[in-house]
């Protein structure tokens, strides 16, 4: 029963409406056709008798030979007339049986006597009333309850009202739910570039939106004042690191200032990167402009070669698109740097993943990351194994802008282990459903460098 249980709340309040406009119709339907049979039963009561004492009376004037002549004459809807002995069923106690007798003898003369069976066939509804003509004959009359048939349009019109209220039903519902998803997908895309939701409808609907919109404002406050600290203190330590890397200089043990000078360069990576994730955060705002995926890839594969780093590229995706360039390339940048940090034989690979949606994967062959930590990566600062972090320069937040980066753009990265060892990180981006406006002359296509 639970798997026919829709899981939307559209399917759910639409089948509990439809399963009760159906009985209610149902009920109706019954209770007209409860109707139809009372009104048939009353009106065959009250015309009977006097239809059989008026038959009755012409058979008894008509000569014996001419009798029969008039049997189809006299025959109606639910019954009709059989001269002659017929065959006898069991005697009927039932409340019609008992009605009917009562029309029939009250209509005719008090010299008839009239008895009712069940007729020949059981299988049969059919009463058999018994009487005798004057002259001795047996006239028996074969009664066939049945109700009125129904009008033709009657079903039609049930069908065709039930129908136009299971159409207004929809629209109803639709109506009434199209709000909480939206809703939904406002709180899935929140972000600090994310509109606001239109503050119209109905009453309930509007206050909502008042509601969601101002906590999406203060969310957006919160971490604009977060990364306008970490964004001030990192600008600030800049100046007592360069004054601390100015005094290692002078020191005269050779081991001691290279330890220092190595603790100061992984600070000011730290502050370096500390600016660029709150610089990042607060949203972006390089315009779209025409780019060559290809070539935009090609070059950043360039530049890693030049720098004697081994980096291959696999795939195509032929696509030229109205993105931004530099937060892609920030984006990808930050994952190769990951991979050539703990891996070997990096590689960018190029797919498209559906019809909207293409995929940039970076790839490698390290120790990978365990699953358990898959989510935690890409928190500010996070680190797998600080010892290794420290050998490496790591800051833990190179995940952490590419995963804002990505977000900030409508994408989503996901972390795969690699079939036989290694690293997989997925760049999904949509394909923008707009076509794409010429380049502008202050946004260039971006091309590879020759």
């Amino acid at each position: 029963m639970s798997r026919l249980w829709p899981r939307s709340l559209f399917g759910r309040l639409t089948l509990i409406l439809v399963c009760g406009l159906l009985l209610a119709h149902g009920l109706s339907f019954g209770l007209i056709l409860y109707q139809q049979a009372q009104a048939s039963k009353m009106s065959m009561l009250y015309a009977l008798g006097k239809d059989v004492a008026s038959s009755v009376a012409i058979l008894e004037r008509l000569p014996p030979s001419e009798r029969p002549a008039w049997l189809d004459k006299l025959e109606r809807r639910n019954y009709r007339f059989l001269l002659g002995p017929v065959p006898e069923g069991a005697p009927l106690r039932a409340p019609l049986v008992n009605e009917v007798m009562e029309s029939v003898q009250g209509a005719l003369d008090a010299a008839y006597s009239v008895t009712t069976t069940a007729g020949p066939d059981p299988r049969q509804k059919r009463i058999d009333i018994h009487l005798k003509l004057s002259d001795g004959t047996p006239l028996t009359i074969a009664l066939r309850p049945a109700p009125m048939p129904l009008a033709a349009w009657l079903v039609p019109i049930f069908l065709i009202q039930l129908v136009v209220l299971i159409l207004f039903m929809w629209w109803a519902v639709r109506l009434a739910t199209r709000p909480l998803a939206q809703l939904a997908a406002a709180a899935d895309r929140m972000g600090p570039a994310a509109p606001p939701l239109p503050e119209h409808g109905p009453l309930e609907v509007a206050l909502a939106a008042v509601a969601f919109n101002a906590m999406q404002r203060r969310i957006a406050e919160f971490l604009a004042e977060r990364m306008q600290i970490l964004a001030a203190v990192s600008h600030d330590l800049r100046t007592p690191i360069t004054r601390m890397r100015l005094r290692a200089d002078l020191l005269d043990d050779p081991l001691l200032r290279d330890k220092m000078l190595g603790d100061l360069r992984a600070m000011q990576m730290l502050v370096e990167e500390g600016i660029a994730y709150a610089r990042d955060a607060k949203g972006l705002t390089e315009l779209p402009c025409r780019t060559n995926l290809d070539a935009l890839l090609a070059s950043l594969v360039y530049d890693y070669t030049d720098e004697c780093h081994e980096l291959r590229l696999r795939g195509r995706l032929e696509l030229s698109l109205n993105i931004r360039p530099h937060a892609l390339r920030r984006i990808v940048t930050n994952l190769v740097d990951n991979a050539l940090k703990f891996g070997t034989e990096v590689e960018i690979e190029l797919s498209r993943e559906d019809d909207q949606h293409y995929v940039i994967a970076v790839l490698d062959r390290g120790p990978g990351i365990d699953p358990a930590e898959w989510k935690a990566v890409f928190q500010p600062f996070y680190r797998i194994d600080n010892a290794r972090s420290r050998d490496t320069g790591g800051t833990g937040l190179g995940l952490a802008i590419a995963q804002q980066l990505t977000s900030a753009l409508g994408g989503s990265l996901s972390l795969a282990q690699r079939a036989g060892g290694g690293l997989a990180v997925r760049l999904s981006l949509p394909r923008p459903t707009t076509r794409a406006s010429p380049p502008r002359t202050d946004s260039p296509t971006v091309q590879a460098r020759p």
